[in-house]
């Protein structure tokens, strides 16, 4: 366990120390199964792409900019992205609208069937996963993954 930082106590080094290590496990097992669920979308599709579809299903068609701001990813990796995408037909460029120098991309219908599919499939998981867990556990969990979520988007400002 590392030393205490600047005016911390020992109780929120071990806290610190004790969420790091579960987060890290966490997100290993979420790999683990965002791979399958990205395979449920489209054999072909990367899992990192799972978030980019789920940002465009949330927020609606967006501009590549704004698509790489959402899911905090660089243009260059978004844009490799969305092509892959496109050629596996999930996803769509158009003209934007507002500006026709600039492309609007947006699921097909397809791609929001398949990621409504593989969202079902998904929660089925954490239904069986978490069947024994109280409801109020549940809404805590939810939460506190919320109010993190909220510290890294502030984070990157």
């Amino acid at each position: 366990m590392s030393e205490p930082g600047p005016g911390e106590d020992a109780e929120r080094t071990r806290a610190i120390h004790d969420m790091e290590e579960q987060l890290s496990f966490l997100w290993r097992r979420a790999r683990s199964n965002g791979n399958k669920v990205a395979k449920q979308v489209h054999p072909d599709m990367e899992p990192g792409a799972y978030g980019l579809l789920a940002a465009l299903q949330r927020r609606g068609s967006l501009r590549l900019t704004d698509l790489a701001a959402e899911i905090g990813v660089g243009k260059p990796s978004v844009s490799r992205q969305v092509k892959m995408l496109e050629d596996l037909g999930v996803l769509t460029k158009v003209a934007d609208p507002t500006d026709g120098r600039a492309q609007s991309i947006t699921l097909t219908e397809v791609g929001a069937r398949q990621l409504a599919t593989a969202q079902i499939s998904r929660q089925q998981i954490f239904r069986d996963l978490l069947s024994d867990w109280p409801d109020a556990d549940l809404q805590t969990l939810a939460d506190l993954l919320t109010k993190l979520n909220r510290s890294y988007l502030n984070e990157r400002g």
